[in-house]
């Protein structure tokens, strides 16, 4: 049995914490909104983001972060990629040097264009830190639909750990050494999603998406590889798999949130309707800017951003990608 902290208690962390539950360990979570611990307490619900799921009894929640980390021995970062930094920062001084810290979010920070791995260990050098990713969307790991991920380090004995932690009859966890291309395919990917929910909120079929989806994985692994990733892992569970599940699912917030673009709503009001983060925005606007200095082509991250920050017709960017000049499918 392992003590294990969810900060953040928001779908997919509850979901996860449901299933570690399920195997007997002693589970925390942390969130700042006493309304959600008052409910995972006393109801045994998190109506806010799982409505009618029922909490096990050992899942305690805190709105106090010291009581919640008290002697943990994993600390789950379930928050959006860009506060990783200001929780982690919060951590200092907090937890023992063997408390393994597990990341869930996925994204770049902006600004410093930085993997969560790198911020992460910026700020709390000693800990040992993995990256949890993969196809998941939380509502269908809460009811325990067969569902794969990723664990992977810099340590790679870490990564073990915890895919023996989470490991469950319903929850397969593979392990991969490639945390670059990890972390940057299930960043990329969202930036996809969003686009790929705009096409379909514009009104286009599946030759587009399916498009959209292949020269989408194209440009998911040309940024990975120069960034240091390996051209498997994006062909695999936390590049094409993310993809898919992302592209397709109605769960996704990057597709409903690039729907609703699509169908004319401003980036504002499209956020405040699908009423959680949509990590797909971020990304963008941090790409956009990382591929203009590395130098790598991203032509449906540079037109998603257009559509995004410039107020840009879809449509337009769909003809102008369409009559870009003419290349080889491979390069």
């Amino acid at each position: 049995m392992s003590k294990v902290t969810f900060i953040g208690g928001g779908s997919f962390g509850t979901a996860l914490a449901i299933q570690l539950a399920k195997k007997n360990n002693c589970v925390n979570i942390f969130d700042r909104d006493i309304e959600v611990c008052n409910d995972i307490n006393i109801r045994k619900r998190n109506s806010k983001y799982l409505k009618e799921l029922e909490i096990p009894e050992n899942i305690k929640a805190y709105n106090n972060l010291d009581k919640a980390i008290h002697d943990a021995e994993y600390i789950v970062l379930a928050v959006p990629s860009h506060v990783i930094r200001d929780v982690t920062r919060l951590l200092k001084g907090k937890i023992s040097e063997d408390t393994i810290i597990i990341s869930i979010a996925k994204g770049i920070e902006q600004g410093t264009n930085k993997r969560l791995s790198e911020v992460i260990s910026e700020e709390i050098p000693k800990n040992p830190v993995v990256i949890l990713s993969g196809p998941s969307h939380a509502e269908e790991v809460a009811i325990e639909i067969p569902t794969t991920l990723v664990s992977t380090s810099t340590n790679m004995k870490y990564a073990e750990k915890v895919q023996e932690l989470f490991m469950t009859p319903n929850l397969r966890i593979y392990t991969n050494e490639d945390i670059i291309g990890v972390e940057i395919g299930g960043a990329v990917k969202n930036i996809i999603a969003l686009a790929a929910g705009v096409g379909d909120g514009v009104g286009y079929g599946d030759n587009t998406k399916a498009a959209l989806m292949t020269r989408g994985m194209k440009e998911i692994s040309r940024v990975g590889i120069a960034l240091g990733g390996k051209e498997e892992t994006f062909f695999g569970l936390t590049g094409m798999g993310d993809l898919i599940v992302t592209c397709t699912s109605m769960h996704s917030r990057n597709r409903k949130a690039g729907i609703l673009i699509g169908k004319g709503f401003s980036l504002d009001d499209a956020l405040k309707e699908v009423g959680m983060i949509v990590e797909g925005v971020k990304a963008c606007k941090a790409f956009h800017e990382l591929n203009s200095k590395i130098g790598v082509s991203m032509p449906i991250t540079d037109g998603l951003y257009d559509v995004l920050f410039n107020e840009k017709c879809p449509k337009e960017v769909v003809r102008e990608l369409m009559l870009r000049e003419k290349k080889n499918e491979t390069h």
